[in-house]
């Protein structure tokens, strides 16, 4: 596979572009050679500047639930564009899709859309603390929540600590308020709560975490912390950012029947342009400016660009659309799973939904990251390069989940496998 032209181009971005690129896991470092660069994309399959097809599994890390470039979409988002492209006024469109997403998250009697997931768990948070007049939050190891400072923690040792900030440039104060627990621990949320239960004002969690591998969280454990927060007065912020809209309930809110307070959203909900959104009942959210005191704004909140494609975008995703990525994730599974076998299980296919991920190793998936064996990237470098030399793209990283569409097909999903099977044969005759 010739990625001349995309080296290039990236030794160009280098001079102009921290490391290249703006965001640093598309710099290809966990993985073998420089970043591929897109010319263009269609529905399942990207192009890059070599002019190297590619069947794409990344889809933007998870907005294109239809694939990119999809005519509805680009239809709706050119009429609107030919209207203005930022207002910072209140537009129908804002109307149309706030009425969308509360169809498939009853739990929401208002909604705030921003520009991020980021913004919206950040704001979610926010206003938690408002709405309790508390200011600690129990975030869990290996959930990612948008570069939000105070949720950028790891856990410490012992049961339960505070945070200590991951990334340089955060204030020790500014994660004072956070303390961190581990995934699937019943036993060291009631230790949280014990200790600090009447200083909590927020749980937040990725009710199924998807940025650190794909931990399938059990609904007990979800059930747990609801209860938890109810015996405390804390709210219950579930992060759908990657998970809502990809089950055929909305998200994981109605797959697993635990109803957090809050819910916030990205990725989908914006068919590809920035945006993110909050909501909840309207006795959390009515604490909000214009109507209470808690205040969050933004210049291309709403933007109707994004409210356009988000319309566009959740318009598609019916009935038939959910059968068409079930089936999908079902042909992936069945193939994928006895394939692996008989090499002896490197990975673990990990699938809900339209998400996936190869979990690293022979043992059972895990639902705690710190359980990820530590050399996960090793082989998925290797896995990786060979799947771009045969026309297929994931993630560049081991640890990011990988996303079907609408958009691709049967024989998508059957081409991968059989280019994963000949990948990991190669790679065992070269040992």
């Amino acid at each position: 596979m010739n990625r001349n032209v995309s080296s290039a181009l990236h030794a160009e971005a280098s001079q102009h572009l921290v490391g290249g690129v703006n965001s640093p896991v598309r710099a290809f470092k966990s993985v073998h050679g420089d970043p591929i660069y897109v010319k263009d994309a269609q529905g399942a399959v990207i192009t890059d500047a070599d002019d190297n097809t590619l069947v794409d599994f990344v889809q933007s890390w998870g907005p294109l639930i239809h694939g990119h470039a999809h005519p509805s979409v680009l239809n709706a988002v050119t009429k609107t564009m030919a209207r203005g492209t930022s207002y910072g006024a209140p537009h129908i469109g804002e109307i149309r899709l706030a009425r969308k997403v509360k169809a498939i998250f009853p739990m929401m009697d208002l909604v705030r859309f921003v520009s991020s997931g980021t913004e919206a768990v950040m704001s979610a948070i926010r206003l938690a603390r408002g709405c309790t007049g508390r200011d600690t939050v129990l975030k869990f190891e290996g959930c990612y929540h948008g570069h939000v400072d105070a949720l950028m923690v790891n856990a410490g040792s012992g049961l339960a600590t505070f945070g200590i900030a991951s990334s340089p440039g955060i204030p020790a104060s500014t994660v004072a308020t956070t303390v961190v627990a581990s995934l699937d621990d019943e036993d060291m949320v009631d230790h949280i709560f014990a200790e600090h239960g009447e200083d909590l004002a927020a749980v937040v969690i990725e009710p199924m975490p998807a940025n650190n591998g794909l931990l399938v969280q059990r609904e007990a454990f979800l059930q747990h912390l609801r209860k938890r927060c109810d015996e405390h007065g804390s709210l219950l912020i579930f992060d759908e950012v990657i998970t809502g809209f990809r089950f055929i309930e909305g998200g994981i809110t109605g797959h697993v029947g635990v109803t957090p307070d809050l819910v916030a959203l990205g990725k989908v909900i914006g068919g590809g342009l920035p945006v993110g959104a909050y909501g909840g009942p309207a006795h959390l959210m009515e604490h909000l400016a214009p109507l209470g005191p808690v205040y969050q704004a933004g210049t291309l909140s709403g933007n109707p660009l994004a409210m356009a494609a988000g319309c566009a975008t959740l318009d598609l995703l019916d009935d038939e659309a959910h059968a068409h990525l079930e089936g999908l994730g079902t042909l992936l599974e069945d193939l994928a799973k006895p394939m692996l076998a008989r090499h002896g299980h490197p990975m673990r296919l990990v699938r809900q939904a339209s998400l996936f991920w190869f979990s690293p190793g022979p043992d059972a998936p895990p639902r705690r990251s710190d359980l990820i064996p530590s050399t996960a990237g090793v082989l998925y470098a290797d896995v990786h390069q060979g799947l771009l030399e045969r026309g297929y793209m994931l993630a560049p990283s081991a640890y990011e989940v990988g996303f079907l569409s609408t958009a691709h097909e049967a024989h998508h999903i059957e081409g991968f496998v059989a280019a994963l099977d000949d990948v990991l044969t190669t790679l065992e005759v070269a040992q």
